[in-house]
């Protein structure tokens, strides 16, 4: 029995970072390469984005930021767990090691979270499609369940579940760059109940973590696909999300979240994923695989009788992970 076709959804993080980076998103949108944007509202060029993303009807989610930059919520204002003492957060790993030690206190997490949320809405004119997080902290112990609630709460019921099947055994990965990923596989896999208690939804498949900046390839996506969708069961056409981080270099002091861009935004590495995007060798290679691009939205349009995206999958990812 042949699989369905498979509908992947191509997501363009960190808009609003800084005004290169949304050329090259807005770019790759008009010409069918992405599908959906995440935004984030405390980026110097939120606004513009925000902009582009109404001109253009792209359709939008919120990143949620807890690790970059400057906060949007009360924390901005005082001191403030979530951030150090020149009052930016605590970076990507800074949070990550306060999270793991107990110093940061949940409420306030909700506060913030509630705060971008409200933010994206003062922007945009309406709720986010999804709402994903920032370097994943989304999934991070503890905070994916203050996250699962808030979601709930406002109504926002379709997240990103980073679990890419197989990312340890990347080996073009550098060491760094894989033991990340498989920490964030291991926190994805764990954040899965609470995400499925307060009725968050997810795509049937993640991909990106292996296939990021210089290593994103046609070959590498195309295996990164083959590789996640194993053992996802044929009832339906299984959904796919590809994360990635397109656009032109940033140009200091231009970008950020209110501390300049970062190396990564200013690398030739988003130029790079933004042309594999859009160069025809890739869309070859998907229709070759069976794979059709799509917005959330149309994730959504599914008969009553079929499986909610995520549901599929919940009890095949929630066994053991191979030793």
């Amino acid at each position: 029995m042949a699989r369905p076709r498979v509908r992947l959804v191509v997501t363009a993080d960190d808009f609003g970072y800084c005004p290169r980076r949304d050329e090259g998103i807005v770019e790759a949108f008009l010409a069918g390469a992405v599908t959906s944007v995440s935004l984030l509202v405390n980026g110097a060029a939120a606004e513009s984005a925000a902009e582009l993303a109404r001109r253009h009807r792209i359709p939008t989610g919120l990143h949620a930021n807890l690790s970059e930059g400057l906060p949007v919520g009360p924390a901005r204002h005082g001191v403030s767990s979530l951030l150090g003492p020149e009052g930016f957060f605590l970076g990507k790993m800074g949070f990550r090691k306060a999270v793991a030690a107990g110093d940061v206190i949940l409420t306030q997490v909700r506060e913030e979270l509630e705060a971008q949320l409200s933010r994206f809405r003062e922007l945009l004119g309406r709720d986010p499609t999804h709402v994903d997080g920032h370097q994943h902290v989304h999934v991070l112990p503890g905070v994916c369940q203050v996250f699962a609630e808030a979601l709930q709460t406002c109504g926002v019921s379709f997240t990103r579940l980073p679990l890419e099947r197989g990312v340890g055994g990347c080996a073009w990965l550098e060491a760094p760059a894989r033991s990340f990923a498989s920490a964030v596989e291991r926190d994805a896999r764990a954040a899965m109940g609470p995400f499925a208690h307060h009725g968050l939804r997810w795509t049937d498949a993640f991909v990106g973590l292996s296939t990021c900046g210089r290593h994103m390839s046609a070959h590498r996506v195309s295996g990164a696909l083959a590789r996640a969708l194993e053992g996802i069961p044929m009832s339906h056409a299984p959904t796919a999300e590809l994360m990635t981080h397109p656009g032109y270099p940033s140009v200091p002091p231009a970008g950020g979240c209110g501390e300049g861009p970062d190396a990564f935004s200013c690398s030739w590495e988003r130029l790079h994923e933004l042309r594999v995007l859009t160069a025809p060798a890739l869309r070859a290679q998907l229709a070759k695989d069976g794979v059709e691009l799509c917005a959330l939205d149309n994730l959504d349009s599914k008969r009553p009788q079929e499986e909610t995206p995520g549901e599929a999958i919940l009890e095949t990812f929630l066994e053991p992970s191979p030793p």
